[in-house]
């Protein structure tokens, strides 16, 4: 299966990029990389890992998933590091019932004994 993380054009398979994260045989070792594996863990419903990676300050006691979403594709707008904190600038594309969305987020990161964790975004 190809990584929903990845460009369409790209053949990246899940077992190569995201779904070692997903298992916990690895850690990101970026913001970045941690927050394709939780759009990837979005697409596949995966609630353990989406809630293992959000900050404890701010993540929900559950997560839900909407029913009939399709996730479609994937763009990172852009990276920015300083330190231990991070922000990661993206445009999620779904469908719902036939209607397309885009969801374009800031999202912040923080990383705490060299694990990165999603704290919260501004959604544009």
């Amino acid at each position: 299966m190809r990584c929903p993380c990845c460009k369409k054009s790209e053949s990246t398979a899940c077992a190569d990029c995201c779904e070692p994260f997903h298992v916990g045989l690895r850690l990101p070792s970026t913001a970045e990389a941690l927050m394709r594996s939780r759009y990837a863990a979005f697409v596949l419903e995966n609630a353990a890992y989406l809630s293992a990676t959000w900050h404890a300050s701010t993540r929900p006691r559950v997560i839900e998933f909407t029913p009939g979403q399709e996730w479609l594709a994937l763009r990172v707008i852009a990276t920015r590091t300083t330190g231990h904190k991070a922000t990661v600038e993206f445009v999620a594309r779904s469908r719902i019932g036939g209607n397309t969305q885009a969801l374009h987020e800031t999202s912040r990161f923080v990383r705490e004994h060299g694990q990165w964790f999603y704290v919260d975004g501004d959604v544009q």
